[in-house]
């Protein structure tokens, strides 16, 4: 076993990564014999970190281990090189399970043997642009640049996206200069026509009957008063579709009036077992959002019925993401404040016939095809005693339940009301061992409660007839229950069984891990609340289940902090320079602007001295055709300070590494106009930084299509990048934690909880644009 780890940890896989492979049987052994092919070609210690990763990346996707001699060769033989040559590879063997490899075919399949030079990608970058040079002079930063990416991508099938996106960014910045003040103001939108009367009619038609599926365009506050015109008026109840009449309706929806004054009531009714995730921001905009657009109130209702998972940390977070999310409940309530009510109602439901106590074990009942129950009749008075002796603990767990005489939708037969569980409550304590179920808790509940639309998620559908069943065999006010689509995202896990595996496996530090999609991640990792809620009214107020990719998530993200996020300047990888020509004491203030499209918004200064630090990825030692940045033949400019530095001499170490240059310096006034503005800090302070990246390598890790040996498996190993010695611009020294800054030419970053005084973290919200390689 410590062989292994050991042999894994050399291709470059992290200790706890590797710990990790090794519960995974299937995939430790496939990965042992790809390495293992490998080092018989290269030796020992010849398979480096990118060929480790693809082999990794390999091992883990293959499905047809019988093709993993020959794909493990390839890689080590270098004919397949890059991601997007092994997800080509993979489909082909997939698409050839039976067949012999035809070594021709797969090469040109996969593009073996073609290398795609610097000169080819600025070539064909060169010609896309000049394609759309006069549009691009006359939109400037507002023509869509992706069409570039395309066109490029395109005529250069097997180049990396990321050089062609460098490449693109260098040649439109020498065509246009740096961005003015009027590239970075915000487009104005175009005026709308005043909607005549005939329009706003047929608008209304359209929501009444249903067929408006999307929310791009529109607030969530207008979507959901839109739905108001499809959804039940308040007391209405009886005229949507199932509800079911009984004599006694009109009369309860009559004191349910007279109750709420004709007032909306929603609830959101999480269970207080788990944190909160991308999905529940929707269903928290809808409840609460409805009961906003519409004059309505909604309670924050927790459904604690299952005290084995309760715990105090759940509640407070639950509800400090409400309120994070800009939503201030009309009151908190619990399940458990009605369990002497909901007994009771229990009790009244045997006395009418409709409930019966019964001993079937648990696993018996699991499934659609449940056999009746022996004691479906026994007599009530012999119920009312058996229920009164589970309330008194006189059975011992799974010995007795409590079963509700009705058939579901989904054709389950006589659901649990009632089952023993000797654990103490969070808030009763051992008052009860007896705890309602869903099922039979929650329609009482929105009763009590005089909810008016009891909103909840498409898989609830098949509990709607129990829901009204039960209200009416206790003849209680019945709300009604509408259904909406769950939002889902892809290439991460929301279940709260998995997250816990996530956390118990090392995988993630906890449910805050900025990886994940749970709101407290998402608020960690610096996700404005206003940014989830413009992604949820982007998705749209749906019926049908949505499942939508992060980068859609992340482009409202940018949207906010782009008008939110101050600007200041950052070095990831930091080079030294020294400024000859200026004296050793030399200082002065450089003003940078917040915010430069708004310049009346604020602004900050950062010192200017003789020893500054720059990216290392802004200098190349050796000029290459396309690179504007900084070379020893070639000059940039130093954004904000009105500078342009020269290169006199390239210091370096024993090893033969660059470690410092010494420059010149000019004012760009007088210089001649520099192919590009590089950011740079002066007298910094050294900071942390984490850059992630998605924490699975599929779309959808728990399909086992996709992913065959579980999602514990597709672990992208790559999924944060630690950087011990950032350098950031003094001017985030005062920072609080979630505070949120732009860092010029980086990206979007957030302050961590982890910082102290000492030392500064930064976590990576979003980088500048989405990378479009992303797989």
């Amino acid at each position: 076993m410590a062989d292994t780890l050991t042999l894994f940890t050399s291709v470059g896989l992290s200790e706890q990564k590797a710990k990790e492979t090794l519960k995974n049987e299937a995939l430790s052994s496939a990965l042992k014999s790809a390495i293992t092919q490998a080092q018989s070609i290269h030796g020992p210690f010849g398979v480096d970190k990118a060929m480790g990763t693809l082999l990794y990346s390999m091992a883990s996707r293959l499905k047809d281990t019988k093709r993993l001699t020959f794909l493990s060769e390839s890689i080590a033989l270098r004919k397949i090189c890059t991601e997007l040559q092994l997800a080509a590879a993979l489909e082909f063997v997939k698409s050839h399970p039976h067949d012999p490899i035809n070594q021709k075919e797969f090469d040109k399949t996969c593009g073996v043997g073609i290398v795609i030079t610097p000169e080819q990608i600025e070539d064909a970058v060169e010609s896309v642009i000049k394609k759309h040079k006069e549009q691009l002079l006359e939109e400037r930063y507002r023509f869509n640049m992706g069409l570039l990416m395309g066109e490029a991508r395109s005529a250069l099938k097997w180049a990396d996206g990321k050089a062609i996106k460098n490449e693109v960014d260098m040649q439109v910045l020498h065509l246009l200069g740096p961005k003015t003040e009027a590239d970075l103001e915000k487009k104005p939108k175009p005026q709308k026509a005043k909607a005549t009367e005939n329009d706003v009619k047929v608008k209304e038609e359209v929501a009444v009957n249903g067929d408006v599926n999307s929310g791009e365009g529109m607030s969530l506050m207008e979507q959901l008063r839109g739905e108001a015109l499809k959804f039940h008026k308040t007391g209405e109840n009886y005229k949507t579709e199932g509800y079911v009449l009984t004599s006694n309706t009109m009369d309860l929806l009559k004191k349910h009036l007279e109750l709420t004054g004709g007032q909306i009531r929603t609830r959101f009714p999480p269970e207080p077992n788990g944190i909160l995730h991308i999905g529940h921001a929707k269903a928290i905009n809808f409840n609460f959002g409805y009961a906003k657009a519409n004059s309505g109130i909604c309670f924050l209702r927790y459904d604690d019925t299952n005290p084995e998972k309760e715990e105090e940390k759940y509640f407070t977070a639950i509800k400090d993401m409400v309120e994070w999310l800009g939503y201030k409940p009309y009151a908190v309530t619990h399940a458990s404040d009605n369990f002497q009510e909901l007994y009771d109602l229990a009790v009244d439901l045997i006395r009418r016939g409709h409930a019966y106590v019964c001993h079937q074990k648990g696993e018996e009942l699991k499934g659609h095809n449940v056999p009746p129950s022996p004691w479906r009749d026994r007599p009530m008075e012999e119920s009312l005693v058996l229920f009164e002796r589970m309330k008194k603990g006189l059975f011992s767990e799974g010995e007795a339940t409590l079963r509700m005489k009705m058939v579901m939708e989904d054709g389950k037969m006589d659901p649990v009301a009632y089952r023993i569980k000797y654990t103490a409550h969070h808030r009763t304590g051992d008052e009860w061992c007896i705890y309602p179920t869903y099922d039979y808790t929650h329609c009482l509940c929105d009763s009590i409660e005089n909810i008016t639309h009891s909103l909840c998620t498409k898989e609830f559908q098949a509990r709607r007839s129990s829901y009204y069943w039960l209200c009416n065999a206790l003849d209680v006010y019945c709300p009604v229950q509408w259904e909406y689509g769950r939002l889902n995202l892809t290439y991460t896990v929301v279940s709260k069984r998995k997250i816990i595996k996530l956390v118990e496996t090392g995988v993630v530090r906890d449910w805050d891990d900025p990886r994940l999609f749970t709101l407290t991640a998402l608020r960690r990792r610096g996700f404005p609340p206003e940014a989830i809620n413009n992604f949820c009214a982007r998705v749209g107020v749906t019926v049908s289940q949505t499942t939508t990719e992060p980068h859609l998530l992340e482009a409202c993200v940018r949207d906010v902090l782009n008008d939110t996020a101050p600007r200041a300047m950052a070095v990831l990888e930091p080079l030294k320079v020294t400024i000859t020509n200026l004296a050793a004491n030399s200082k002065s203030d450089v003003r940078v602007p917040d915010f430069p499209a708004n310049e009346a918004k604020g602004s900050h200064t950062v010192p200017f001295t003789r020893t500054i630090f720059i990216e290392q990825s802004d200098f190349r030692e050796v000029m290459e055709k396309g690179y504007k940045r900084l070379t020893p033949e070639q000059p940039v400019g130093l954004r904000h300070a009105g500078y342009v530095i020269s290169v006199q001499k390239v210091i370096k170490d024993a090893q033969g590494k660059v470690v410092e240059l010494e420059v010149t310096c000019c004012s760009s006034e007088t210089a001649e106009k520099p192919k590009a503005f590089i950011h740079w800090v002066s007298q910094p302070l050294v900071c942390e930084m984490r850059l992630y990246e998605r924490l699975f390598m599929h779309k959808h890790p728990e399909d086992p299509s996709e992913v065959p040996n579980g999602f514990l498996s597709d672990i992208n190993p790559n999924s944060m990048q630690v950087i011990s010695s950032a350098l950031v611009d003094n001017s985030v020294k005062g920072a609080k934690v979630l505070d949120k800054f732009q860092f010029e030419r980086v990206g979007y970053f957030s302050l961590d909880p982890d910082s102290t005084e000492d030392k500064l973290v930064f976590n990576r919200t979003v980088t500048l644009k989405e990378d479009p390689g992303k797989i």
